[in-house]
């Protein structure tokens, strides 16, 4: 976990690798610190998470549950497609607010308690990254850079490039 940018009420961090059942408990106590500095609201860049299980998602669902009881907020931006599509499937999605980029997601907090960033990022390409016209994830069709090889059918979004073979893994 990288901090990228942090005021009074809020910061943003960086969340890299795998969260689960063996980084949770890092993941609990590196939050924990910033969480101790006052922050109510925290921006998550998801962009190098790579993977996201259900110890990982309770520890997302936990912080949500907390920061809220300081009526802060827990935002996720720049979600790829695998964290997307375990966001849909469990219905999280619906309490996790997610969006394209740090600058959207920054732009909903009121402006006192929002931590300084860049108008634009060049860094925040979209293209890989499964967001609807809300910045919410969208189960409905990839935006992402489809993956040859990934299964389809129930459970898997559709879009070309994807093709269904029973009993197949994601390549």
């Amino acid at each position: 976990m990288t901090a990228l940018a942090s005021c009074e009420a809020g910061t943003v961090l960086r969340i890299s690798g795998e969260l689960d059942h063996c980084t949770e408990q890092l993941f609990r106590t590196s939050i924990g610190t910033f969480l101790d500095r006052g922050h109510r609201h925290v921006v998550l860049d998801c962009a190098t998470l790579t993977f996201c299980d259900s110890r990982g998602l309770n520890c997302l669902l936990s912080l949500q549950w907390l920061l809220e009881r300081r009526q802060g907020r827990l935002l996720l931006a720049r979600v790829r497609h695998n964290v997307a599509r375990v966001l849909h499937l469990t219905g999280s999605g619906e309490l996790l607010r997610t969006y394209p980029t740090v600058s959207q997601a920054l732009a909903t907090l009121p402006g006192e308690e929002r931590p300084g960033w860049p108008e634009t990022d060049s860094s925040e390409g979209t293209g890989t990254y499964l967001t609807g016209p809300s910045g919410r994830a969208h189960p409905a069709g990839p935006t992402h850079l489809p993956r040859p090889g990934y299964p389809s059918g129930p459970g898997y979004p559709p879009g070309p490039g994807y093709e269904y073979r029973s009993g197949a893994t994601p390549a």
